[in-house]
């Protein structure tokens, strides 16, 4: 089926969904459908791995009786299917608790003639392609170095999908997304020990992506430069997260905000709209009309229209991530974001990640982070990590089995500098960050 008649049916079957749910007696409805198809190929040692294959299409149906919440799924989308799948939301909504906050977003609020992002870029990738590329992507990083012993796999993967929603203000709104990636996983060893690493690159256009030759090599890079890893003694010095581990500490500050932790009261920044949690020099802005970025979105979950706006300015928080049901449990309005953030940039400061390892005397640069230690209730941080000593503005040497600990708060309060190496692969756009002081604990 052409893309085109995909679209077609989806848009068909929310508005079937919403208007029979009208019909049965729901104040408030809406439908969301979606239908995802993916190819990907993984090579491990020269050999095809493994093949797999996606097509998935389903439809959720929430409808809104007397202030009662009921919803159901279904991946049938016959005229019976969607009506049993409606039926079944309304029986369920007559036996929920009545919510005062429940219902759909404002009807003024619903986007209105939303931008084409470009977001759509299909990639006609067969499987003796895809293995094609996946094998010169091992290849590469087999022929790095001798002591590239083992491999894990590359894969060459692609995806394309549209998501539809649909609801009774009279409201539907649809695009399509793509989503390419080529990895890679090696193992190192030396002296009889191994260390492992990876690389990937990810895009919605195929000419995106990096060349697999390119992240072969980044990987095989990545996993020697871990050899001859050692333990260091307990300290405090400064820490550098490079930029694909520092959008997870920009993700914390973004979970503490939500309005779901708002309002249960369980977040180690709460009633912080208004407040200096940065140094002066952090801004964050929310763009979600990036063209062909990977969290861009026309509208979010509920059909409110998405838009640029400062989360941070000056280090002082200027709002939550709200929906319009955690809107509503704090008297606020949505910002949006039902279903998550959409391109989230960080301010550079400083230059890229060799410029802040120069300016460092002693500092110790995370490569890995292990484990789930943080506690985003209390901001309590500390997790199992890997990197390198820096001495002297150089890096020094591999080091494994510390771990980094600290709260949050502290850490949000002493980043000293952004870098302007920014990753843009997934919807936390930033450089690495160099945090002023954190406790390395080690032998």
């Amino acid at each position: 089926m052409e893309a085109k008649q995909v679209r077609e049916a989806l848009e068909q079957r929310a508005l079937q969904a919403v208007e029979l749910a009208k019909q049965l007696g729901a104040e408030q409805a809406e439908a969301g459908a979606s239908h995802d198809e993916g190819l990907s190929v993984t090579v491990r040692l020269g050999q095809v791995e493994s093949v797999e294959r996606q097509k998935d299409r389903g439809l959720s149906v929430t409808v809104y009786m007397n202030g009662s919440k009921g919803n159901a799924s279904t991946s049938d989308f016959s005229a019976q299917g969607v009506e049993d799948a409606v039926r079944k939301a309304v029986s369920i909504a007559g036996f929920t608790t009545a919510d005062p906050y429940a219902g759909l977003a404002d009807a003024k609020l619903m986007a209105q003639d939303p931008p084409d992002l470009d977001l759509y870029h299909p990639w006609a990738l067969d499987v003796d392609a895809a293995g094609e590329l996946a094998l010169r992507c091992e290849n590469a990083a087999r022929a790095v170095d001798p002591r590239i012993e083992n491999s894990e796999g590359a894969t060459a993967a692609t995806g394309a999908g549209f998501r539809i929603y649909a609801n009774s203000h009279g409201f539907v709104g649809a695009y399509g997304t793509t989503n390419h990636s080529m990895s890679c996983s090696v193992v190192a060893k030396q002296n009889g020990l191994l260390e492992r690493d990876y690389w990937y690159s990810v895009s919605r256009l195929a000419d995106g992506l990096l060349t697999p030759e390119q992240v072969g090599t980044k990987a095989a890079e990545r996993a020697l430069r871990r050899l001859g890893a050692r333990q260091i003694s307990t300290r405090v010095a400064p820490v550098i997260f490079p930029p694909e581990i520092a959008r997870g500490l920009f993700g914390h500050f973004v979970a503490a905000i939500r309005g779901t932790s708002q309002y249960r009261r369980a977040s180690f920044l709460l009633d912080v709209a208004g407040k200096k949690i940065f140094p002066d020099f952090v801004n964050i802005l929310e763009e979600p009309h990036l063209p062909q970025a990977m969290a861009s979105a026309p509208f979010d979950g509920e059909g409110v229209a998405t838009q640029r706006r400062v989360l941070v300015a000056d280090g002082v928080v200027q709002g939550y991530v709200l929906s319009s049901y955690s809107a509503r449990r704090l008297g606020l309005t949505t910002t949006g974001n039902a279903g998550g953030i959409h391109n989230l940039l960080v301010d550079a400061t400083a230059g890229d990640l060799e410029s802040l390892i120069a300016g460092c005397g002693n500092a110790f640069v995370v490569t890995e982070l292990l484990g789930q230690g943080v506690n985003t209730v209390t901001g309590d941080y500390s997790r199992g990590a890997a990197g390198f000593w820096v001495e002297g503005g150089e890096v020094a040497y591999p080091v494994s089995e510390v771990t980094v600990a600290g709260n949050l708060s502290s850490m949000f309060d002493s980043i000293a500098a952004i870098g302007s190496d920014i990753d843009l692969r997934g919807a936390i756009r930033c450089g690495s960050v160099l945090i002023e002081g954190m406790t390395v604990a080690g032998e």
